[in-house]
């Protein structure tokens, strides 16, 4: 006898699969079609768990906005960390989410992003906001325990952090991820923090 899926089990397919078909096909060729056949259901189905498409994609930001704030929670637990290691967690901690779901990069860049969902794109800007904040608290703290060069702004060096992810994913994405985004990551951040470093 088949067991019914809850509406959350039922939600958390469909963002699951809309992961792995903007991954595949790109964010805007992803249609409810696509969607509600790559978990079984009907168009009909599908929109009593998500009324309208742009729902989908903002529930998909919801998704990744929790992976970030999971990862940035367990950087900050470390409190024996120094803030260089701390920091050095966080920045790798979003590649790694970024190599387990590739499609966050086309997500970025998508049309739906950047002209047609308005929420969707003030969800990311919030994540991306607090993810410069943490890295920023970082480097003040770094500064602070005489780590960092004081005559630098955190806030500065926070956003060249944030570019070098961002190149960095997509440059892995153009390049067929036939490299290692977390290798790479660690070689080029390490070359960044020689110029932080006292």
């Amino acid at each position: 006898m088949r067991t019914r899926k809850t509406g959350e089990e039922r939600k958390a397919e469909v963002i699951s699969a809309a992961l792995k078909l903007a991954d595949e096909y790109g964010p805007d060729r992803v249609t409810t079609d696509t969607l509600a056949g790559a978990v079984g259901l009907t168009q009909p189905g599908l929109f009593r768990h998500f009324p309208k498409k742009q729902d989908i994609w903002e529930s998909v930001a919801e998704y990744i906005g929790h992976q970030m704030q999971k990862r940035w929670a367990s950087t900050e637990r470390r409190v024996h960390d120094t803030p260089e290691e701390r920091l050095i967690r966080l920045v790798l901690g979003q590649l790694r989410l970024i190599q387990s779901f590739p499609a966050i990069p086309a997500l970025l860049f998508s049309r739906e992003l950047m002209v047609e969902n308005k929420r969707l794109r003030t969800i990311f800007t919030g994540f991306l906001e607090r993810f410069h904040e943490h890295l920023k608290n970082c480097v003040t703290e770094a500064q602070n325990a005489g780590l960092f060069r004081a005559d630098l702004k955190p806030d500065d060096v926070a956003y060249l952090l944030i570019a070098l992810i961002q190149g960095l994913a997509v440059r892995w994405s153009v390049n067929d991820r036939r490299f290692s985004l977390v290798k790479e990551g660690e070689r080029l951040l390490d070359l960044q923090l020689q110029g932080l470093r006292i």
